[in-house]
């Protein structure tokens, strides 16, 4: 009896798995959209000096040590500089910028955030100015 509940079982499981099989590519194929989905769903940060600024393409491109990224600024894409809105005329070669950006399905780079400007003084000055505020309000 055990031998023909194990055959009915294996045969219940190949059966199972043959419908399975067809839809598993399907399942596996979701996780893998919904991992890629999640990657896309979150900026990527990036910091660095800009290179070359395309002003009718509303592109600016950071050289790497080993490759240059070039960075699309679309209509969405927030701008600042000095803590104030600025435009795609404020950048300029030779100019350090930081921000975030998406990795479109294409491969193109398109930037979230620009903040044009030194971001390691604003860091700096702003962890002295915190710890300085945060002394006197403890007592």
């Amino acid at each position: 009896m055990t031998a023909l509940g194990v055959v009915t079982a294996s045969a219940a499981a190949k059966a199972s798995a043959s419908p399975k099989a067809s839809a598993s590519p399907k399942e596996s194929a979701s996780p893998a959209a919904t991992a890629a989905a999640t990657k896309a769903a979150r900026p990527i940060p990036f910091h660095g000096v800009v290179s070359a600024v395309d002003q009718s393409a509303k592109t600016f491109t950071i050289a790497g040590k080993t490759k240059s990224r070039v960075f699309k600024v679309g209509e969405k894409a927030e701008i600042t500089k000095g803590g104030s809105a600025a435009s795609m005329s404020d950048l300029a070669e030779n100019v350090e910028v930081s921000g975030s950006y998406w990795k479109n399905a294409d491969g193109s780079l398109e930037a979230k955030t620009v903040k044009i400007g030194p971001a390691a003084k604003a860091k700096a000055s702003a962890s002295p100015a915190a710890s300085a505020s945060a002394s006197p309000k403890k007592p």
